[in-house]
Protein backbone atom coordinates (compact mmCIF):
# COMPACT_ATOMS: atom_id res chain seq x y z
CA UNK A 1 0.00 0.00 0.00
CA UNK A 2 1.56 2.81 -0.92
CA UNK A 3 1.72 6.35 1.74
CA UNK A 4 1.15 10.19 0.15
CA UNK A 5 2.73 12.22 1.75
CA UNK A 6 2.37 16.05 1.40
CA UNK A 7 4.48 18.80 0.94
CA UNK A 8 4.17 21.84 3.87
CA UNK A 9 2.69 23.67 3.97
CA UNK A 10 -0.27 22.64 2.35
CA UNK A 11 -2.06 25.87 -0.02
CA UNK A 12 -5.08 26.39 1.05
CA UNK A 13 -5.94 27.13 -2.82
CA UNK A 14 -5.29 23.82 -3.65
CA UNK A 15 -7.89 22.43 -0.83
CA UNK A 16 -10.13 24.97 -1.96
CA UNK A 17 -10.12 24.15 -5.90
CA UNK A 18 -9.97 20.12 -5.39
CA UNK A 19 -6.48 20.73 -7.24
CA UNK A 20 -4.05 18.20 -6.10
CA UNK A 21 -1.58 19.00 -3.73
CA UNK A 22 1.94 18.60 -3.90
CA UNK A 23 3.67 15.32 -2.57
CA UNK A 24 7.14 14.22 -1.13
CA UNK A 25 8.84 11.31 -0.06
CA UNK A 26 9.30 9.74 3.62
CA UNK A 27 12.62 11.27 4.04
CA UNK A 28 11.47 15.21 2.80
CA UNK A 29 7.97 14.70 4.83
CA UNK A 30 9.88 14.18 7.92
CA UNK A 31 11.90 16.83 7.31
CA UNK A 32 8.99 18.92 7.03
CA UNK A 33 7.57 18.40 9.89
CA UNK A 34 10.82 18.29 11.97
CA UNK A 35 10.92 22.07 10.91
CA UNK A 36 7.27 22.76 11.57
CA UNK A 37 7.97 21.93 15.26
CA UNK A 38 11.36 23.78 15.69
CA UNK A 39 9.57 26.84 14.22
CA UNK A 40 6.65 26.40 16.35
CA UNK A 41 6.43 27.90 19.75
CA UNK A 42 4.64 26.17 22.97
CA UNK A 43 1.30 27.42 22.76
CA UNK A 44 0.85 28.41 19.50
CA UNK A 45 -0.86 25.58 18.15
CA UNK A 46 -4.27 25.86 19.70
CA UNK A 47 -5.49 21.92 19.39
CA UNK A 48 -2.31 20.66 21.46
CA UNK A 49 -0.37 23.89 23.31
CA UNK A 50 2.61 21.59 24.16
CA UNK A 51 3.48 20.91 20.68
CA UNK A 52 6.65 22.54 19.05
CA UNK A 53 10.08 23.10 21.10
CA UNK A 54 11.38 26.13 23.51
CA UNK A 55 13.80 27.04 20.97
CA UNK A 56 11.62 30.27 20.27
CA UNK A 57 10.85 30.41 24.43
CA UNK A 58 14.56 31.53 25.21
CA UNK A 59 15.14 33.76 22.32
CA UNK A 60 15.57 36.73 24.30
CA UNK A 61 16.38 34.46 27.34
CA UNK A 62 19.93 35.75 28.79
CA UNK A 63 20.95 32.84 29.97
CA UNK A 64 24.42 32.93 31.71
CA UNK A 65 26.10 30.48 29.71
CA UNK A 66 25.80 28.68 25.88
CA UNK A 67 26.07 25.44 27.49
CA UNK A 68 22.83 26.26 29.24
CA UNK A 69 21.18 27.32 26.15
CA UNK A 70 22.15 24.36 24.34
CA UNK A 71 20.96 22.34 27.26
CA UNK A 72 17.03 23.94 27.06
CA UNK A 73 16.61 23.67 23.41
CA UNK A 74 18.43 19.70 22.87
CA UNK A 75 16.15 18.42 26.08
CA UNK A 76 12.59 20.06 24.37
CA UNK A 77 13.56 18.88 20.87
CA UNK A 78 14.15 15.66 22.28
CA UNK A 79 10.95 15.60 23.41
CA UNK A 80 8.69 17.23 21.02
CA UNK A 81 10.52 14.66 18.47
CA UNK A 82 9.56 11.52 20.63
CA UNK A 83 6.34 12.67 21.41
CA UNK A 84 5.40 13.67 17.52
CA UNK A 85 7.26 12.24 15.26
CA UNK A 86 7.23 8.51 15.53
CA UNK A 87 8.81 7.59 11.79
CA UNK A 88 11.88 8.42 13.74
CA UNK A 89 13.87 6.18 16.01
CA UNK A 90 17.41 6.01 18.14
CA UNK A 91 16.70 10.10 17.36
CA UNK A 92 20.39 12.14 18.69
CA UNK A 93 19.96 15.85 18.69
CA UNK A 94 22.96 17.87 18.90
CA UNK A 95 22.65 21.58 19.74
CA UNK A 96 25.72 24.20 18.75
CA UNK A 97 25.16 27.96 19.48
CA UNK A 98 27.88 29.82 17.52
CA UNK A 99 27.99 33.68 17.20
CA UNK A 100 27.24 35.04 13.65
CA UNK A 101 28.52 38.63 12.54
CA UNK A 102 25.70 39.58 10.00
CA UNK A 103 26.67 42.80 8.21
CA UNK A 104 23.70 45.07 8.13
CA UNK A 105 22.88 47.65 5.41
CA UNK A 106 24.59 50.36 7.45
CA UNK A 107 28.23 50.27 8.63
CA UNK A 108 27.40 48.80 11.87
CA UNK A 109 27.49 45.15 12.20
CA UNK A 110 25.97 42.92 14.43
CA UNK A 111 26.48 40.26 16.23
CA UNK A 112 23.59 37.54 16.77
CA UNK A 113 23.26 33.68 18.00
CA UNK A 114 23.34 31.09 15.71
CA UNK A 115 21.84 28.02 17.05
CA UNK A 116 22.44 25.06 15.03
CA UNK A 117 20.28 21.46 15.28
CA UNK A 118 21.73 18.19 13.96
CA UNK A 119 18.97 15.70 14.11
CA UNK A 120 19.80 12.15 13.64
CA UNK A 121 17.55 8.89 13.60
CA UNK A 122 16.37 5.79 11.67
CA UNK A 123 13.58 6.25 9.72
CA UNK A 124 11.35 3.50 11.48
CA UNK A 125 9.85 2.30 8.12
CA UNK A 126 12.41 1.55 5.92
CA UNK A 127 15.37 1.45 8.48
CA UNK A 128 17.41 3.60 6.72
CA UNK A 129 19.28 6.07 8.50
CA UNK A 130 18.33 9.67 8.68
CA UNK A 131 19.95 13.05 9.34
CA UNK A 132 18.71 16.41 9.10
CA UNK A 133 20.49 19.74 9.40
CA UNK A 134 18.79 23.13 10.23
CA UNK A 135 19.88 26.91 11.82
CA UNK A 136 18.38 29.48 13.73
CA UNK A 137 19.39 32.93 14.36
CA UNK A 138 18.20 34.32 18.18
CA UNK A 139 18.62 37.17 19.75
CA UNK A 140 19.22 40.09 20.19
CA UNK A 141 16.27 41.07 18.62
CA UNK A 142 16.49 38.79 15.66
CA UNK A 143 14.22 38.83 12.55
Amino acid sequence: MAVNYYKLPIQARDLMTNASSKMVSLEESIINYLHLIMTTRFGECQSDASFGCALWDVDFNNMGSNHKLRAVIADSLTKSLKRYEKRLSQIEINVNIEQDEMDGRATVSRVKKMVLVHVIGVINKTNENFTYKAHFYIAPLSY
